[in-house]
């Protein structure tokens, strides 16, 4: 008995020191996966931004601008593997009360390198036609590296590099900086009436210029964004001269610090489960592990025999 308990405690030894060994590498790649049913919020605010009002056909300058970006996810089109995710945005002049832009994208994405692919209804403002390639931008890979990715770019359509830029600290957690610069470059042409620009001809058609800087705050382990800040210009331009005819959209986009602290508590949690994962029970796995494996063996050799344990023998006796 006392033979088959070491056996059966070596053997669980054994086992527990493979489990704290494959836990941290190969279980961990396994079941760490961005979520299915992901449900976000995020509002970024820019002061003294200036945008062209369709509405009332005149250039706004000195606004307060709030813009809010809404990620859900449809968990039902996501698999083991591929999460897709919806994206709404919408940006809003506080000073003037009224909209200034929206937009809206489906994506789908690997669930541990956020690799785009296209699948599953994927389309930039309902154009299923654009082909989304690179990473998706919302989230980097888990385990980001210090290097560039390839980023899609929704105005551009297609991916752009974002260069490994440095570290920052936020809410305790040190974030890679990754950078996005773009342009100014021309995207797109718009029609408008001449005297908006100077002009006498009743409409006129001008290139339009698109110019980024955005910069992203990653946290390396989870691949989460901790942080964002994003400038965008949109202008048009004079054909003719190459100069600025007029002011579509320029402003200076922050995270607001409710949105960074809210994100940074659900990137904590994501990084203690980690840690758990990773850390904490392989190293309590693996210490359980060599002692069930050394009690074991204790056991499993048994007690020495003593000379009262020898068993008799008798010596014959010779008879004549």
């Amino acid at each position: 008995m006392r033979r088959n308990i070491g056996l059966v405690l070596a053997g669980l030894g054994a086992f527990l020191i493979v489990m704290a060994v494959v836990l941290p590498t190969w279980i961990v790649g396994q079941v760490v996966k961005f979520p299915l049913n992901e449900y976000e919020t995020a509002t970024l605010m820019a002061g003294n931004a200036s945008y062209f009002s369709a509405t009332s056909l005149t250039e706004k300058t000195g606004v307060t601008m709030r813009a809010t970006y809404t990620i859900k996810g449809d968990g039902k089109a996501g698999t083991s593997s591929t999460a897709v995710w919806n994206e709404y945005s919408y940006v809003y002049d506080l000073t003037n009360h009224q909209p200034v832009q929206e937009a809206s994208r489906r994506f789908a994405f690997d669930r541990k390198t956020a690799e785009l692919t296209m699948c599953c209804g994927a389309n930039v403002n309902g154009n299923a036609r654009i082909q989304q390639r690179g990473l998706v931008g919302n989230v980097f890979p888990i385990g980001t590296r210090k290097q560039t990715y390839q980023v899609f770019d929704t105005t551009l359509n297609k991916p752009v590099p974002f260069p490994f830029a440095g570290t920052a600290t936020v809410h305790g957690t040190q974030g890679y900086i990754f950078t996005e610069d773009v342009g100014p470059v021309q995207v797109a042409t718009q029609a408008v009436p001449g005297s908006l620009v100077g002009l006498k001809a009743d409409s006129v058609t001008l290139p339009e210029f698109y110019e980024l800087h955005l910069t992203y705050y990653v946290d390396p382990e989870t691949g989460a964004l901790i942080n964002v800040q994003e400038h965008q210009t949109v202008t048009l331009h004079n054909p003719a001269t190459g100069a600025q005819a007029l002011l579509l959209f320029d402003a200076n986009l922050k995270a607001t610090p409710a949105t960074v602290a809210a994100i940074a508590k659900l990137d904590t949690s994501g990084r203690n489960e980690l840690t758990l994962l990773k850390v904490i029970l392989p190293l309590v796995l693996g210490l359980v592990g060599v002692v069930a494996l050394v009690a074991g063996i204790l056991l499993g050799r048994g007690r020495r025999p003593t000379v009262n344990d020898e068993p008799s023998v008798v010596s014959p006796e010779y008879t004549s």
